[in-house]
């Protein structure tokens, strides 16, 4: 993955991070439960520093496969984890929608590929 694309995934993750955390603030703050809106803000956090981590690893200066994979890791374990907390945190607002049955599972999937992410890099970090 090129420097100028880990730079646009972070901006992007940061960004919009940013935006949903004040739609978090504002305005779903008292149409949400306390743990909804709790859950709703865990995905803003790891979203955001996970597209902090990804304009970190923009900054190398050789491109090496390991970087690649953790980039891979953490943009898709971004999009699986925090997407799925918003939408199961929006789904309290309209009842049995069905939703945490189908992304219950997605939850655990996006923040496993995270940590495999970071153990990644670690690695990567050591044999380098």
């Amino acid at each position: 993955m090129k420097h100028k694309q880990l730079q646009i995934w972070g901006v992007l993750f940061c960004g919009s991070a940013v935006i949903l955390g004040a739609f978090g603030a504002h305005l779903l703050s008292n149409l949400l439960s306390v743990d909804a809106l709790q859950s709703f803000e865990v995905g803003v956090r790891y979203q955001f520093f996970h597209g902090m981590a990804l304009l970190f690893l923009s900054l190398t200066t050789s491109p090496q496969k390991f970087i690649n994979r953790t980039a891979l890791l953490f943009i898709t374990g971004t999009l699986l984890f925090s997407i799925s907390i918003y939408l199961l945190s929006l789904s309290t607002m309209y009842g049995d929608t069905g939703l945490p049955a189908i992304l219950g599972p997605v939850t655990p999937i996006g923040g496993l590929m995270l940590i495999l992410g970071w153990v990644n890099l670690l690695v990567g970090y050591i044999r380098a």
